[in-house]
This record gives structure tokens, C-alpha cells and sequence, in this order.
């Protein structure tokens, strides 16, 4: 018996979730999902057949997130600005890797960035307007829960930009971010990937469990058939995207600790901050993060 069915709460959408997983999912992904245990990743081309031992999960997340405090009191004392966007595909744990890395940071200085649909007057404006008032002053860090990607991807698969605005966007988008790194945030771009089967057994989760069925919306319902179209648009977003002075850092999400971890480690890596423990902080395992590339070779449909 699911939770939903326990205590007598309706699923989201009238269950369109598990309606698609019934009788529209690629069958792949169905027997994957129907076949595979919890603790495995779907995945059969994910390099880890299991997930992360939640104990070595657990002792390098605390570590880790030591050091987070260490690289928030430096931002700031020094009067750093810190930027850092999360893109990805609904479900691919942006929200959950956001949480951990703010978990023990004071909120006035780690901020969480997630624009709603924007107002009549916004729509109006120049498309990078209403994104430039939340990037970080001195010693703040702002973390964007998607961000001017949007136009890139979920814009353009429902159709809510012309082609005509999706290509000035990518037109003035390297100059955009020039500007930001010119004038001195450090900007990081983190782009988590997650297959389709593992992102339809996320999705069925969230739907079977009332604490978690706020996370859906009918943007997710009506995406699960436009997998392609997604594919399509990411590709394009990616390629277009990746600059020298603004490249993209690619992570292989369909185990959540190990993103988790890589996440984390991506963001402090690069970055010379006081006391920072160099042998905590390694590097982001490359089996699983790396760049565009990263997406592009593991961005087969279905599995």
C-alpha cells in the first residue's frame, strides 16, 4: 500500500504519473523500473551499480560541509561574490543538492534564487533583467534553483518563448556572462543529469508520498512525453552555452549522493579560501561529473 493510498490522500493530477508509467513509458523504462531494486541504479550505463554507502555518503557530506563553512566566513570577511546556477531536468536533484549545501550557512549570506513565472511587467522587460537584481553584493553567495536557462530549455519545449527571442537569447548570453565574471563573481554553472527511468521512478515516488507531491507540477505531468524534445533542446543549450569564462560542469545525477558530493566539490574546488583542507575537498569524481561532453555521451533515449 503506498502512502498516498494509507492515509487517504488523492494523487496529484489525477494520477497522471503513474497513468504514464502504465501505459505510455517506453517499455525499457518500465522493466527497468519494475525490475530493478531500490537500492540499484537504473541505469545500466551509470558507471556505480549501486548506490553510495549511505555511511561513506554520510562521513564525506560532513566533512564537506565543514568546509562549506570555512569558504561561507571567507565570502564573507573578503567581500567575495559568489554565484552559483543549478540546471537540469525535473527531478534531477537540484533542490536536494541546494539543501546540502546551505544546510549549515547562514541564509543572509547563502541565499536560494527561484524566480516564479514572471509578471506582466517582467515579461516586458529586457529577458536578463529580472535575474540581475538577485546576483550576489560583497560577501554573499546566491544560489540560482534554475535561472536564464530557462529560455533554453523549458521555454522553448512548451513553447513559451518565439525562436526568434530563444535565439537573441543565446546571441546575447555569452556577453552576458562576460559581464557578471567581469566585474568579479565567481560563477559557477552546474548542469545535473539523470536518465529517464530514473527520473520516472523519482517522479512516482513524489506522487505515491503526501509530503513530497507539492514538488510536482503540471509542467513535470506534461514533460514526461517530451523526453526528445527535452534532449534536443539540452543538447543545444549546452553546446551554446559553455564558454571559457563561463563553462558548464556536467554531473551524472541518477545516484543522489554521489551528485550530492560532486556538487559540493565543484563549487569549492577551484576556489582558494581560507583554511581550506585541500585532501577533504579533492576533486568531483570524474566518472560521473565533467563537461558537456558528459551529458553528450550518456544522452541515449529511454534508460
Amino acid at each position: 500500500m503506498s502512502k498516498s493510498e494509507s492515509l487517504s490522500v488523492p494523487l496529484p493530477f489525477d494520477g497522471a504519473i503513474t497513468r504514464f508509467f502504465e501505459e505510455d513509458a517506453p517499455r525499457d523504462v518500465h522493466k527497468a523500473i519494475v525490475e530493478t531494486r531500490k537500492d540499484h541504479v537504473l541505469d545500466p550505463g551509470f558507471p556505480y551499480d549501486r548506490r553510495m554507502d549511505k555511511d561513506d555518503y554520510k562521513d564525506q557530506l560532513d566533512a564537506l560541509q565543514v568546509e562549506l563553512v570555512k569558504f561561507h566566513a571567507w565570502v564573507r570577511d573578503s567581500g567575495q561574490r559568489i554565484a552559483v546556477v543549478f540546471e537540469g531536468r525535473d527531478a534531477a536533484g537540484k533542490g536536494g543538492s541546494i539543501k546540502r549545501v546551505r544546510a549549515n550557512l547562514n541564509p543572509r549570506v547563502a541565499g536560494v534564487v527561484a524566480l516564479q513565472k514572471p509578471s506582466e511587467r517582467e515579461a516586458a522587460q529586457w529577458y536578463f533583467q529580472r535575474y540581475v537584481q538577485h546576483l550576489p553584493a560583497g560577501g554573499e553567495i546566491r544560489l540560482f534553483d534554475r535561472s536564464w536557462y530557462n529560455r533554453g530549455v523549458v521555454e522553448h519545449v512548451f513553447g513559451f518563448c518565439t525562436p526568434t527571442e530563444r535565439a537573441t537569447f543565446f546571441r546575447q548570453l555569452p556577453d552576458f556572462e562576460q559581464m557578471i565574471v567581469d566585474d568579479g563573481i565567481r560563477l559557477t554553472k552546474i548542469w545535473l543529469n539523470v536518465g529517464r527511468a530514473e527520473q520516472l521512478r523519482r517522479f512516482l515516488d513524489r506522487e505515491s508520498d503526501p509530503l513530497k507531491q507539492w514538488k510536482l507540477s503540471r509542467i513535470d505531468v506534461d514533460g514526461l512525453k517530451r523526453w526528445e524534445a527535452y534532449s534536443d533542446a539540452i543538447a543545444e543549450t549546452l553546446a551554446l552555452g559553455h564558454t571559457a569564462h563561463a563553462p558548464w560542469t556536467v554531473i551524472r545525477a541518477d545516484d543522489k549522493r554521489r551528485a550530492r558530493l560532486a556538487v559540493i566539490r565543484a563549487i569549492l574546488a577551484p576556489v582558494d579560501y581560507d583554511g581550506k583542507d585541500r585532501d577533504v575537498v579533492g576533486r568531483p569524481d570524474p566518472a560521473i561529473c565533467g563537461g558537456p561532453e558528459m551529458w553528450a555521451d550518456h544522452s541515449a533515449p529511454g534508460v
